[in-house]
C-alpha cells in the first residue's frame, strides 16, 4: 500500500515484548483499519488475545523479522524498544522495502547518546541543566570534585532506564562514577558519562508524534521512576504513570514555546530528520542557570528537558492508550508516510492511573515461573502484560516488571481508587507495587 492516507485494512507487526507493546497491540486491535496483527516476540498478554498473533522472533534479529514481514505481507512495522532503534532496525527494514514507524539510527541518537542529546538542546536553545561530558574515570572524578553542582551522573548510552544516578553528595556522585567506569555496570553504554546539575522541580513526560515535518503532542503523563513510595530507592524502568497532568496545563505555553517550537524549527531547517515518537522528559523548576548561563530570574519556572527518548514511553503508553479516543493506526501510518498534518487526535475526557506490579526485588532481580492469578477486573480497568509467559496453560511471571494495571476514572482521584481496587484481583508470589502512584496529583487537586 503506497497511499499516504490510510483508507483500507493493513497488516501490522509490533516489534517488542513488554507492556508498551501489549498496550500498542491492544489499541491497534480496536482500529477499523486493523488487518492481521503480529507481535514479535510478544508476551502472555498478547498471546491470550485472539486478535494478536505472537511471533517467536527476537527484536535483535533484523533479517528474520524483515523476512517474516515480507512473507506475511505486513504493511507497517511498529518498533517498540530502544535497543533495535539504536542498532538501526528502521534503516535495515526500509532498505528491504518495508514501511516502518520509528526513527532511523541517526535520529534515534537523541536517545542512545545523552551527550549528543544535550548538544542538540544547546544548539536549539531548549532549556536543559548545565552539564559536562567525560570519557574516563579520572576526568569525571576531577570534574565532580571541582564543581559542587555536579550531582547527576548519566551513562551516555542505553541502560534500560537504570543508567541515571541522582546524587545528594559528592561521595554519592563518586560512587556512581565508580559503578559506571570501574565496575563496568553498563558496559559500552558507560564508556562516556554526562555529568549534570541537579535540578529541583516536578517532572512530566510529553510524547510527540513526528512525521519529519509536523509535531503532534499526545496528552501529558507523569511517570514514577523510583522503586519505592515517596520517590525513594533506585531508578527503575518506571513503576507507574498517570494522565492528564495539571503541571502540563499550568505551563503549557512555556513548554510549547521552549520545547515544541524549537523541535519544529529543527525539522524545518533540516538539523533534525525524525519520524516516529519523540519522548521528552521534562522537569519544571526554578533555574540557577539555563544552558550554562546565569538565569536573570529565580522565580519564573522553566521547562527543562532532562532527556529525549526515540520511542513510546513505558509505562506512559499503558496509561495513555485507554484514554486515546482516536483510531491509532491512521496516526502511526501518517507518521511513517509524512502526512501527519492531515490528521487530528482526540482524547476521552477521563483520567488514567497506571500502577506497575513488579517482582519484590526489582530492579535488582526479576521473577520467573510464578503463577499469576487474575480475578474479575472492574469495568474501566485494563491489565497490560510485560514480564509474562504461558506454560502448560498457566500464566507465569517472566521479568522484573510483570504487569501494568491501568484504570480510568472521571477524575485522577477516582482513577487512582479504581486502580488500587482492581489490583486486589491480581496475585502472584512476591508481587510488589508502589502505593502512592498519582497521590501527589490527587493531593494538589483536592487542595484547589
Amino acid at each position: 500500500m503506497a497511499t499516504s492516507k490510510l483508507d483500507s485494512k493493513i497488516n501490522i507487526m509490533v516489534v517488542g515484548g513488554g507492556g508498551r507493546e501489549h498496550a500498542l497491540c491492544w489499541k491497534i486491535a480496536q482500529s477499523q483499519f486493523a488487518g492481521t496483527i503480529y507481535c514479535a516476540p510478544g508476551n502472555g498478554g498478547t498471546e491470550e488475545d485472539s486478535r494478536i498473533t505472537n511471533v517467536d522472533l527476537q527484536v535483535t534479529d533484523f533479517a528474520r523479522l524483515s523476512d517474516f514481514a515480507l512473507e506475511n505481507r505486513v504493511d507497517m512495522v511498529v518498533i517498540g524498544p530502544d535497543n533495535p532503534l539504536a542498532d538501526g532496525i528502521v534503516d535495515f527494514m526500509e532498505e528491504r522495502g518495508l514501511t516502518v514507524f520509528g526513527p532511523k539510527k541517526e535520529a534515534a541518537k537523541l536517545e542512545w547518546s545523552k551527550a549528543h542529546s544535550k548538544q542538540f538542546m544547546l544548539q536549539h536553545k531548549i532549556p536543559t541543566a548545565r552539564f559536562s561530558v567525560a570519557e574516563d574515570f579520572e576526568a569525571a572524578q576531577k570534574f565532580v570534585k571541582e564543581n559542587d553542582w555536579a550531582r547527576v551522573i548519566k551513562a551516555d548510552g542505553l541502560a534500560l532506564g537504570k543508567g541515571v544516578f541522582v546524587c545528594n553528595s559528592e561521595s554519592e556522585a563518586l560512587d556512581a562514577l565508580s559503578a559506571i567506569f570501574k565496575e563496568g555496570r553498563f558496559g559500552e553504554a558507560g564508556s562516556t558519562v554526562v555529568i549534570e546539575e541537579k535540578l529541583i522541580g516536578e517532572e512530566l513526560s510529553l510524547l510527540l508524534l513526528i512525521d519529519g515535518k509536523t509535531v503532534m503532542p499526545l496528552s501529558a503523563c507523569q511517570d514514577h521512576k523510583r522503586r519505592f513510595d515517596g520517590d525513594k530507592g533506585p531508578n527503575t524502568g518506571g513503576m507507574g504513570a498517570y494522565s492528564p497532568v495539571r503541571l502540563f496545563e499550568t505551563h503549557k505555553h512555556a513548554i510549547e514555546d521552549q520545547v515544541i517550537k524549537p523541535i519544529e524549527q529543527a525539522l524545518k531547517n533540516g538539523t533534525l530528520d525524525f519520524k516516529g515518537m519523540l519522548f521528552a522528559g521534562i522537569l519544571v523548576g526554578v533555574p540557577a542557570t539555563v544552558n550554562g548561563e546565569e538565569s536573570d530570574s529565580n522565580t519564573d519556572l522553566v521547562p527543562f528537558v532532562l532527556e529525549f527518548n526515540a520511542r513510546f514511553g513505558d509505562p506512559e503508553t499503558q496509561a495513555l492508550m485507554p484514554r486515546l479516543k482516536s483510531d491509532i493506526l491512521p496516526l502511526l501510518w501518517a507518521c511513517a508516510k509524512g502526512s501527519l498534518a492531515s490528521e487530528e487526535i482526540e482524547w476521552f475526557d477521563r483520567a488514567a492511573v497506571c500502577v506497575v506490579l513488579s517482582a519484590e526485588n526489582y530492579p535488582q532481580s526479576s521473577s520467573k515461573g510464578k503463577e499469576i492469578v487474575v480475578g474479575e477486573l472492574p469495568a474501566g480497568s485494563y491489565l497490560f502484560h510485560a514480564g509474562t509467559q504461558f506454560n502448560d496453560g498457566k500464566l507465569l511471571t517472566n521479568g522484573g516488571r510483570v504487569l501494568a494495571l491501568t484504570a480510568l476514572g472521571e477524575t485522577i482521584e477516582k482513577a487512582r481508587e479504581n486502580a488500587y481496587r482492581a489490583i486486589k484481583e491480581v496475585k502472584f508470589a512476591d508481587m510488589a507495587c508502589r502505593s502512592d502512584i498519582a497521590l501527589r496529583e490527587v493531593s494538589q487537586c483536592l487542595s484547589t
